[in-house]
């Protein structure tokens, strides 16, 4: 991947794509073609037919997605699996279509089985039933890997995937309904110190496991990947390390500074038991992330205070 080399970043005005945007800049990389949402309906299988025809890039982050916490995908499961499935089968086609050199392709944890030994390997997948609260979305990210697979097996084509954890950070998704839990709770712990009320509801039991990389550790460990790694089996990217999310809840807790209690609705689902990735072969690369989580959390804070963050 030549500095002067045009490349495509789908979605990057998301919380990934914006993290590899920033990333490709900071590298010196001089060619980086974007378009919102409002610019490219990534949908419409005509108008990125069309961008293709006219940019004609030779890389492509493919990071544009429909994405959302617990409730939003429980809530919208046809607007998960359809939205995703139009947009990852427009770019994938048309960049085998012009010849693109690399494609990366971003999945979700979620892909692996509910009830999937761990950590979670790569091999694990297709293993036994999904989360049912995110199945559409999760059956649409692995048609995404069986995209890349196929046209690889097919035609020869470069297209990677990777798995990334439970992502947070600079520029996440902070609505009341359609966030993900760690942005949900530091939006929430935040307007309670606000507002200086007593105790918060927390979903569920706190005790399912959950593991956390900040999204710039994302984007580091995908510049390498997309540099360095041109195989078929797509590749896990997480720290190593899973808290559960009664002692997460404490420790927005603590970076956001409030003193009040926290309750555990029980009636709420609580979701997978545990989600903890296998990150073995980007190890074997000598890739291992820089930030911690509580280090992470603070700098999510700050970029929350700032509002300098998606509410939608």
């Amino acid at each position: 991947m030549e500095k002067h080399e045009k490349i495509y970043i789908a979605g990057h005005k998301g919380m990934v794509g914006s993290a590899m945007h920033r990333k490709l800049i900071k590298e010196g990389y001089t060619n980086v073609v974007v378009r919102t949402s409002i610019e490219l309906d990534l949908s419409n299988q005509q108008a990125v037919a069309d961008f293709f025809t006219k940019e004609k890039p030779e890389y492509v982050f493919l990071a544009a997605a429909k994405v959302g916490g617990i409730i939003a995908n429980n809530t919208y499961r046809a607007d998960f699996i359809y939205l995703n499935l139009m947009i990852e089968s427009n770019i994938i086609h048309q960049s085998y279509l012009h010849k693109v050199k690399k494609l990366m392709f971003f999945g979700s944890s979620c892909i692996y089985p509910k009830l999937a030994p761990q950590p979670l390997k790569e091999d694990y997948l297709l293993t036994g039933e999904l989360e049912y609260t995110n199945e559409p979305y999760a059956i649409a990210k692995i048609a995404g890997i069986k995209l890349c697979e196929s046209y690889r097996d097919q035609y020869g084509c470069n297209f990677i995937s990777v798995m990334p954890t439970n992502l947070y950070g600079y520029g996440d998704n902070y609505h009341p309904n359609h966030s993900h839990v760690l942005p949900a709770l530091i939006r929430r712990i935040h307007e309670a110190k606000e507002n200086q009320i007593e105790f918060i509801e927390a979903w569920g039991t706190g005790k399912p496991l959950r593991e956390f990389l900040f999204v710039d550790d994302l984007a580091d460990a995908c510049f390498l990947l997309m540099k360095h790694y041109n195989e078929k089996q797509f590749v896990n990217v997480g720290c190593g390390e899973d808290i559960s999310i009664k002692d997460l809840t404490e420790l927005v807790k603590k970076v956001v500074g409030y003193q009040g209690e926290i309750r555990f609705d029980t009636s709420k689902p609580d979701g997978t038991p545990r989600k903890l990735m296998d990150a073995t072969k980007l190890r074997n690369m000598g890739w291992k992330p820089q930030i911690t989580l509580e280090a992470g959390i603070a700098l999510a804070y700050q970029d929350f205070l700032k509002g300098k963050f998606r509410d939608v």
